[in-house]
């Protein structure tokens, strides 16, 4: 596609980033990313193995020379727990971008979002390139922009759910008043999801679940690269309004 995503001066090819969590092993976690298209992976740092190089690591997988790593605080509930495996996977040498996750509640999994933004404030000083899973407040959107965020990353629903984008309308007050990309992570269930996301003008859809429980991942990543593509190209032509009533697509002019 011509109108790449460029954030903080980062070319990405794809809209489509996939997560590694939940398949059955690396090489299953390989095919999918090489069927989805994505040039940028998400990895757990407190969750899979990319820091010890001695051991099997996802890394010799999923080659960084390819594709754009892009380490993630998942599992984190406390500000002090996101701000050291960010520093980790950046002293390792995985990655100045992070995707900062400070989880709130462990039932719902919804994010803390003081802790967020205090996390993303104290990061972007460091110099990291955050990315903060938030959820779809438009105001917290705009503080978190503020702070230093890269782009922002509001759920569609929670993770993992699977139930798409309960709020579109959040998104796209978010979506209006952002000057930062905004890339929707979390809730997406199926390809529909993922086209809906970018028809709202998404700059990018992150991934995982929904891949990863399918009951062919590998097909489940290609019908998403697809539908991130097609919605893309929709939001761009512009669709027509909504009407109540018909309009005839021919039109009765000059008809005998």
């Amino acid at each position: 596609m011509e109108d790449k995503l460029v954030i903080k001066g980062i070319e990405f090819k794809s809209r489509l980033w996939i997560g590694t969590g939940k398949y059955k092993d690396f090489e299953e976690t390989a095919s999918v990313v090489e069927a989805s298209g994505a040039d940028v992976v998400t990895v757990a740092v407190r969750r899979v193995n990319i820091v010890d190089r001695k051991s099997e690591n996802l890394l010799d997988y999923i080659d960084p020379k390819k594709y754009k790593i892009l380490p993630n605080t998942a599992g984190c509930y406390t500000v002090e727990d996101a701000l050291r495996y960010s520093r980790l996977a950046r002293e390792a040498g995985v990655s100045d971008m992070i995707k900062l996750e400070v989880i709130g509640d462990e039932k719902t999994l919804f994010p803390d979002v003081i802790g967020l933004l205090k996390a993303t404030e104290i990061l972007a000083k460091e110099g990291f390139i955050v990315f903060p899973y938030t959820n779809d407040d438009p105001i917290m959107a705009k503080r978190l922009e503020d702070a230093g965020a890269a782009a922002v990353m509001p759920l569609g629903a929670p993770i993992g759910s699977g139930l798409g984008i309960r709020n579109p309308y959040n998104i796209k007050i978010i979506l209006e008043a952002a000057k930062v990309p905004v890339i929707v992570d979390a809730g997406v269930g199926t390809a529909s999801d993922a086209a809906i996301a970018m028809e709202l003008g998404c700059d990018a859809v992150l991934i995982n679940t929904a891949v990863a429980g399918a009951k062919d991942p590998i097909t489940m990543a290609e019908a998403m690269k697809h539908a991130v593509i097609a919605g893309r190209l929709a939001h761009k032509a512009g669709r027509i309004p909504k009407k109540l009533y018909a309009t005839a697509s021919s039109p009765i002019e000059g008809m005998l």
